[in-house]
């Protein structure tokens, strides 16, 4: 498993938080992630600083999708795994 760099987490939940319905849950979630990986100084300080979101059904999703965005091998837009990535 290889861990993506914190800026680049940031830039594809952002795309993720753009795409989802405004006021939505998602949108709360991506756009959490998106502003805790741009302002970390790299990703382990990011994931501990979802903690921090309130309330709890934002972070679980906030870190439901930073996990998946972190971990995945590459992203397409919207910070869903690009199907044509090998």
């Amino acid at each position: 498993m290889n861990l993506k760099d914190n800026l680049d987490v940031a830039m594809s939940a952002r795309e993720m938080a753009d795409s989802a319905p405004a006021g939505s849950l998602r949108q709360a979630a991506a756009a959490s992630v998106a502003i805790s990986c741009a302002t970390a100084r790299d990703i382990d300080q990011a994931r501990v600083a979802l903690d921090g979101i309130t309330p709890d059904e934002v972070r679980q999703a906030a870190i439901e999708i930073f996990d998946r965005l972190a971990t995945a091998p590459d992203a397409g837009r919207g910070g869903e795994p690009d199907a044509s990535a090998p």
